[in-house]
């Protein structure tokens, strides 16, 4: 692996910091900080915008390769799991209206895809078992 040029790694920084930026200002913009400052129409299009640069910025930031690692690892994917299907069931019956089932809905779905992860993971490490425990390779090492 070669070393990349300094130039090349400036840059690099630099535009993980913009997208860093953009997912924060997304964030805040979507969980309530445009109504600090703005108020009607103009509060519900900065809701709308934030999550949508938020959502954009977050899958960016999940496909890189250390944070796609991070996120797959079997405690995170516990916790996503356990942590977003508790909120769901609490949003369910603890928020009135279409917010409360909405919100459910979303939490719920990042629950799900959690276990997805977590039950593929178990059928990926299951699979390539030999009955006495040890790890079967083909001819190829792979």
């Amino acid at each position: 692996m070669t070393a990349k040029s300094p130039l090349a790694t400036a840059t690099s920084f630099f535009a993980d910091l913009l997208l860093w930026s953009f997912f924060g200002a997304g964030l805040a913009a979507a969980t309530g900080g445009a109504g600090a400052v703005l108020d009607g129409t103009a509060k519900t299009v900065a809701t709308f915008a934030g999550i949508a640069v938020s959502l954009l910025t977050g899958t960016r930031i999940a496909r890189k390769p250390k944070i796609k690692a991070f996120l797959s690892t079997r405690p995170v994917l516990w916790f996503l799991f356990l942590f977003n299907g508790g909120v769901a069931a609490i949003a369910y019956f603890t928020v009135d209206g279409a917010k409360g089932i909405a919100t459910a809905a979303g939490m719920g779905l990042v629950a799900l895809g959690a276990a997805g992860g977590l039950v593929s993971g178990r059928r990926r490490s299951g699979a390539g078992r030999a009955e006495d425990g040890t790890t079967e390779t083909s001819a190829t090492g792979w």
